[in-house]
């Protein structure tokens, strides 16, 4: 009997121990709640300084709570000053240039090949390249998220990481509801990207397009208005019509890459960057013994950047200006050589 009690005993102090821990949990998440709660009164006077409706701030503000999932998604994002070893991109590469993705972009292309084809004539941007970045970000319309946007994004601006951002892509969010937008299409990803292009509210104000005629910019439900949004994204970024994103080459064994180096230090996205080298033209990269794998030479003149992700030995790229742009769509070179080989196998 006295075991018995002492674990009884040890058994009632671990439950007091949790129940306290819950208790403290609750207060927790009551007081930031509250703190919520009073934030928005801030969001919602900056909303009508930019002239957000009082219809639209009446039916929204109300009607929001903090997500803490929302928060703890957010603070797993990488930003600390440890700088990781990178990876080697030939993983990366069987998973988002398979052969199941290139299926299915190969069918979107099919299907869309009318409007593409209109979309290129007014852009300059390869159908390819669209259908790309559409399967990328959504799996061609299958994956758009599931996270209400305002409520998403007036919880990131409370947590005050980067609350400018967010505060002003709340805002952006409010604005598309006043242009028609209704709330129950402002769904996405716990960081406010939408829609088939997964732009984020202010790329919508700016750049989303109607592609089919009906007088709305419809990126969740349209695949002519998403493949038309892309397009005017890219335009917008500056892509060359014309000339290639990049190409698989291969580089010599003796190839002294100290006189490739890169001296410039980006601004933005410096990792980025720094994995590149210098930029020379296709007539100093073939003088160089650099050879082509798939593909003849690009005009002499045309300026090139090599990159080899896999490290030396393996496949490299030389990539234009045009892959500069896919990384102004997401600033990673992964994502970028992806979105490139998944355009050139949708087309073949």
């Amino acid at each position: 009997m006295r075991g018995n009690s002492k674990t009884w005993r040890r058994i009632t102090r671990g439950i007091a121990a949790v129940l306290v821990c819950v208790s403290m949990g609750g207060a927790a998440h009551a007081q930031d709640d509250a703190g919520f709660q009073t934030y928005l009164a801030t969001l919602r006077t900056l909303a009508e300084t930019r002239g957000v409706s009082r219809a639209t701030l009446d039916a929204v503000i109300p009607s929001l709570t903090l997500n803490p999932r929302v928060i703890e998604l957010d603070r797993q994002q990488p930003g600390g000053p440890a700088i990781a070893a990178i990876p080697n991109f030939a993983p990366y590469k069987a998973q988002h240039v398979g052969s199941a993705i290139i299926a299915r972009g190969q069918a979107a292309y099919l299907s869309e090949r009318g409007r593409l084809q209109r979309i290129e004539q007014q852009t300059g941007v390869p159908e390819s390249i669209m259908v790309a970045i559409w399967g990328h970000e959504t799996s061609y319309g299958r994956v758009m998220g599931g996270f209400d946007l305002p409520r998403a994004l007036a919880t990131l601006a409370y947590e005050g990481r980067r609350r400018d951002l967010f505060a002003d892509e709340f805002i952006a969010t409010l604005q598309m509801m006043d242009r028609g937008v209704p709330r129950s299409q402002l769904v996405g990803s716990w960081a406010g990207a939408t829609g088939g292009p997964q732009f984020l509210p202010s790329v919508y104000l700016r750049l989303a397009r109607d592609g089919d005629g009906d007088g709305r910019a419809d990126i969740w439900t349209s695949s002519a208005d998403t493949l038309a949004s892309i397009g005017n994204y890219f335009s917008n970024a500056g892509w060359r019509p014309g000339e290639p994103w990049g190409f698989a080459v291969s580089v010599p064994m003796t190839f002294d890459r100290n006189q490739i180096a890169t001296r410039l230090v980006s601004p933005r996205c410096p990792r980025v960057f720094q994995r590149q080298s210098a930029w020379k033209t296709m007539a100093e990269w073939r003088a160089l013994g650099v050879v082509p794998q798939t593909r003849s030479w690009p005009g002499d003149r045309v300026l090139a950047t090599l990159i080899e992700p896999d490290g030396q030995g393996q496949t490299a790229y030389l990539l234009t200006g045009n892959y500069r742009v896919i990384l102004d769509y997401n600033c990673s070179n992964f994502y970028a050589l992806s979105v490139g080989l998944l355009a050139d196998a949708v087309e073949r």
